[in-house]
């Protein structure tokens, strides 16, 4: 029986994606595991290979196809021994059924994905998606195999593999309160890992009922505000459309504050300047690292909330989940918006290693090649403005996070010392707290613990 290759859901907040090459033609043979095609989502272009061997029939989508729904049929795979011909007639026989995607869930931006929603249920894929995500590309388990491999799901009956229910009994978790990332909502073993650190559990019903928001003008009413011809409109992307999305949900469903302190970094300039020098030179005559002042800003948020672990914690409706390590997100402009790769156990890295391991995510980031695992989730995140002569700004959280730290530029200022006015260097920094996860005593513990580290740098190699 031929095989239908659906378009998957290579993220969790995955509706629709651009089919950017295919790497097999018709009547190539194809075994499993290797990539047969390269699918840019909102974040990042990922590769597309087999799990199983066969012959690629048909190519229903063209290379170059923008904006194809998750789940829809992209091609048809001939099993060993089938003749690729008649797969390719029969396949085109069947009209496919697909769970149409719904809106995307809101959580905010600075780009990163988090607090993930499932495609809609309702659609039975019979044979249908036997590929999936290459694990090098996505930190993705196992396709679809063996027990529940047929979800969607029908009425209130989950869908998950056999993994993910052993996971979630081991873990006290509650299948039906996990959100699948899977192909059609299937919940798979990523998602009960997520659920652990809160990144995939859904809210009760009862918390479903949100306010209802004043609506906002039309596009109609907004372009009636101006003449005719004086503008030019330019369509959204899906990675701008998302972070709007995210941004909006974050302000609303969050309850912000902010918490501001000037940081003198007098110490710190003089000490990246002398370990730079330091640094010593490889064959071609680069130096082993260079250290930015967002190096050290990393590295002492993330040790502060090892002094404060009260305030490394993501809120959920079951509980709060105290974080063992800080995994710190920063905060990267790519055009068309911004993506947050995340620094993991950064409290354990040199400043050296954070230094070189953010230049390779920030370039990789810019030219949209980053894993999912290397920008989804992190326990705080980082918005630097510094470098465009910005002051002092207030970010917006990242769920599920429940602090982030916007760094505004270091300038010298005058301050009073001993009685005397004198020029120091001085950087402003704003923390965001989520008040439910964090109060405004712990903030402030926190961003004590972040200045006292920033202002004695010598404090972050003890």
């Amino acid at each position: 029986m031929p095989v239908n290759i659906l378009m998957p859901a290579l993220s969790p907040t995955m509706e629709k994606g651009n089919l950017s090459k295919w790497l097999k033609r018709e009547g190539e043979k194809v075994k499993a595991g290797e990539v047969i095609a390269e699918i840019e989502t909102d974040k990042a272009t990922m590769e597309y290979e087999s799990i199983d061997d066969g012959v690629l029939a048909k190519i229903v989508v063209p290379a170059g196809t923008a904006d194809v729904p998750v789940n829809q049929l992209i091609a048809v795979l001939a099993q060993e021994g089938e003749d690729p011909k008649a797969a390719a007639a029969k396949a085109a026989e069947i009209k496919p059924t697909s769970a149409p995607s719904p809106a995307a869930p809101p959580s905010p931006a600075p780009g990163k994905g988090v607090t993930p929603s499932p495609p809609q249920r309702g659609a039975d894929i019979g044979q249908g998606n036997k590929l999936a995500a290459s694990p090098q590309s996505q930190s993705t388990p196992s396709p679809l195999r063996g027990e529940g491999a047929l979800a969607p799901g029908v009425g209130n009956r989950v869908f998950a593999s056999p993994l993910a229910r052993r996971l979630a009994k081991d873990a006290g978790i509650e299948v039906a309160r996990v959100q699948g990332s899977g192909p059609h909502g299937r919940v798979i073993a990523r998602d009960i890992e997520a659920a652990k650190s809160g990144q995939s559990l859904r809210a009760p019903a009862a918390a479903a009922t949100a306010p209802a928001i004043a609506p906002s003008l039309s596009d109609q009413q907004i372009r009636a505000l101006y003449q005719e011809g004086s503008y030019q409109v330019v369509p959204h992307d899906g990675m701008r459309r998302t972070i709007a999305q995210r941004l909006t949900a974050s302000i609303q469903t969050i309850p912000h504050f902010y918490l501001t302190v000037d940081c003198n970094i007098g110490k710190l300039l003089e000490a990246r300047e002398e370990i730079n020098a330091a640094a010593p030179k490889g064959q071609d005559g680069k130096p082993a690292w260079k250290l930015s002042v967002n190096d050290f800003v990393i590295k002492a948020l993330a040790l502060a909330l090892q002094r404060v672990p009260e305030a490394n914690v993501t809120w959920t409706e079951a509980g709060m989940l105290k974080h063992m390590h800080s995994d710190i997100g920063v905060a990267v402009a790519m055009p068309g918006g911004l993506i947050t790769p995340i620094i993991r156990s950064a409290e354990q890295k040199s400043l050296a290693a954070i230094s070189n391991e953010m230049k390779d995510l920030a370039a990789r980031a810019r030219s949209r090649k980053l894993k999912p695992h290397e920008y989804q989730g992190g326990t705080t995140a980082v918005s630097n403005l510094g470098m465009y002569g910005i002051k002092d700004f207030t970010a917006v959280i990242n769920p599920p996070h429940a602090t982030i730290l916007a760094v505004g530029a270091g300038e010298e200022r005058a301050i009073v010392r001993d009685g005397k006015i004198e020029a120091a260097h001085i950087m402003s920094v704003t923390m965001s707290c989520d008040h439910r996860a964090v109060d405004g005593a712990l903030g402030a513990e926190l961003i004590g613990a972040f200045k006292a580290l920033i202002e004695n740098p010598v404090m972050m190699v003890v």
